[in-house]
């Protein structure tokens, strides 16, 4: 969707420094679209100078990390993880996928400027307890919820002793409380890193300066710290995994962008070699990237590995986003990814635990939740490689600007044009179309798995919006725009968490959605709903949301005049004859945006 976004805006070539488009959502080939969006993938970073990476060479965050990243620069991503390189010192921010395109236009890319919070590490980790325990306690602490506008820097002594893939564990789920990135400083431990990459040249020293004024400061005793668990359905539902007890489990799956790295991966194969998978048990292992996927087997654990009983899947995304592996009915999934909310999985009832990859390689062996100090055998100590073998030959090099006139487009017929919404009308009268509860994700809006497919077909995908929590909202939804009314959206706290998709966005934009009323929102899902010309608009009172039912008709009287004029909005319900004041947080800019119907709108009109 953001390379359709950027085609609309007929640029002739991409202006940032760098533009890497990756392949690793969309890899399982069941029918034609996902195949379809590969060629049409590889043939935009042909006509307008981007690189690609192809399907099979890995997730975006592990690969950009290894091949990309460089302290002191500025990264943003259409995806919610992309703060997963502040482990390298970047100042690294998901967004969607229209911010992204903007970008790429050359457009500045706006944000609040963030509180900062410093999160100080001391002491050293005990053996079985690893960097997942550190940011599972880290959501333990601040939760899911009111983070937003906020950057988590890590620092103090505690720091020197983790690698830059046990930093990218805790910057990757930095985005699951909400804030707008992670990051470490850049010292002697990230010069290790880039070296082995046989990037050195990348490197610079980056640090705090030592006045650095914090909106807020706690400190983590590593030492302290046990093996910790996010229980079902949230990652900021955490308990030690000896507290939660030896609960059996049907499935292991260790991988995704958070927790698929050579260390990883070799820390799983030193406990199981010469073992096998308990027999109660699938085990899936996905490498996070192709040179993951090489070093191991150039060295041997991925043999071991095998020969355990491992069932290998693509270096991708895979099961972390219901793209493959949904367990079975009932079941409980531990994986070492990065969220756990309720169907996800590409399984309804199944209750899935994020853990590490001890704790999940202790389950392997075990069949049961098993606190991995409990295991018979010492710690398997891991040493990071002087240096990686690397092989980009699944990196595609953007053409030389005289070669670009002559590609072709491939398009196939699942792909259509970006939808455009229109101006904002004058009154906004229209009906509850939904009411839903706090923590409503992206997930729950639009799905992802097997529907994914469908991503570039925005009348398709729009059909399965809230088909989570309410497969009938899409056909009410459409039935309220064919009688010429709006639907609106009622909502809870931290409404949008997760994933940064802009479908979540797009989609009830098709359908007519003109506003979402909630009591808080997540940073990248306001952004999104004001890209594609929704109003994001805020109970100021608890009652009003209590009050407000699901098919009450609504009004939003004369809202253009009043956001044209900065004005106070009020929200009139017309079935239960009562109104009342709703909050708005809009720069001049995105008043301008909603005015126009959207950010593509604005660009085009001026």
């Amino acid at each position: 969707m953001a390379y359709l976004q950027f085609e609309a805006m007929n640029i002739p070539s991409v202006r940032t420094e760098l533009s890497v488009s990756y392949i690793d959502h969309n890899t399982t080939q069941l029918g034609f679209e996902n195949a379809d969006d590969h060629r049409y993938l590889q043939s935009v970073a042909q006509k307008y100078g981007i690189w690609l990476s192809r399907p099979g060479n890995g997730i975006c965050h592990q690969v950009h990390l290894e091949r990309f990243g460089k302290p002191g620069k500025t990264l943003i991503g259409s995806d919610s993880h992309t703060p997963t390189c502040g482990a390298l010192g970047m100042i690294a921010m998901g967004a969607g996928g229209l911010d992204v395109a903007m970008a790429m236009a050359g457009e500045p890319f706006h944000f609040q400027c963030p509180k900062v919070i410093r999160i100080n590490l001391t002491g050293n980790l005990r053996p079985w307890v690893a960097a997942k325990d550190i940011i599972l306690h880290v959501l333990q602490t601040f939760t899911t919820k009111g983070n937003v506008g906020c950057i988590f820097e890590y620092g103090g002594p505690g720091i020197e002793t983790l690698t830059v893939p046990e930093r990218a564990t805790i910057t990757n789920m930095g985005a699951e409380c909400g804030v707008t990135t992670s990051i470490f400083p850049s010292d002697a431990m990230t010069r290790r890193f880039l070296q082995a990459q046989d990037r050195e040249g990348d490197w610079m020293p980056l640090e705090a300066d030592p006045d650095a004024h914090y909106d807020r400061m706690i400190e983590i005793d590593l030492s302290k710290l046990e093996p910790l668990a996010a229980r079902p359905h949230s990652p900021d539902n955490i308990s030690r995994v000896r507290d939660i007890g030896p609960i059996a489990v049907n499935q292991v799956c260790i991988g995704s962008c958070t927790n698929s790295s050579y260390k990883d991966l070799v820390t799983v194969a030193k406990i199981l070699k010469g073992k096998t998978v308990h027999p109660d048990v699938s085990f899936i292992m996905a490498p996070g990237s192709r040179q993951v996927l090489e070093n191991i087997a150039q060295n041997g654990y991925l043999a071991d590995l095998i020969a355990s009983g491992a069932r290998l899947m693509e270096n991708a995304c895979g099961f972390c986003i219901g793209n493959g592996q949904s367990p079975p009915s009932g079941a409980v999934s531990l994986r070492t990814s990065n969220r756990n909310f309720y169907g996800r999985s590409g399984t309804k009832d199944a209750d899935v635990y994020l853990i590490s990859a001890e704790t999940a390689a202790a389950a392997v062996l075990t069949g049961r939740l098993t606190d991995p100090r409990d295991l018979p055998m010492a710690y398997p100590e891991v040493a990071m490689p002087e240096r990686f073998l690397i092989d980009d030959r699944m990196m595609v090099k953007p053409s030389d600007a005289a070669d670009r006139v002559a590609v072709e487009i491939i398009r196939g017929p699942n792909i259509g044009a970006p939808p455009r919404n229109e101006l904002l009308p004058d009154t906004i009268a229209g009906v509850v179309t939904i009411k839903l509860g706090d923590k409503i994700t992206t997930d729950h809006i639009i799905p992802a798995g097997e529907r994914m497919k469908y991503r570039s077909n925005i009348a398709t995908y729009a059909r399965y919006v809230f088909e989570m929590v309410d497969p009938g909202f899409a056909e009410r939804a459409i039935t309220i725009k064919e009688l010429g009314r709006f639907n609106i959206i009622v909502a809870g706290l931290s409404y949008g968490q997760g994933s940064s998709r802009e479908h979540a966005a797009i989609c009830p934009m098709y359908l007519g959605v003109k506003a979402v009323l909630a009591k808080s929102f997540e940073r990248i899902h306001a952004a999104n709903l004001i890209n594609f010309g929704i109003i994001p608009l805020v109970f100021r009172k608890e009652e009003e949301y209590d009050l407000i039912r699901q098919g009450d008709r609504i009004e939003i009287p004369q809202i253009r005049m009043h956001l044209e004029q900065g004005e106070p909005l009020f929200i009139k319900d017309v079935t239960q004859g009562f109104s009342f004041k709703v909050l708005y947080d809009l720069t001049d800019r995105q008043r301008r945006m909603i005015l126009a119907g959207g950010a593509l709108n604005m660009r085009t009109t001026g």
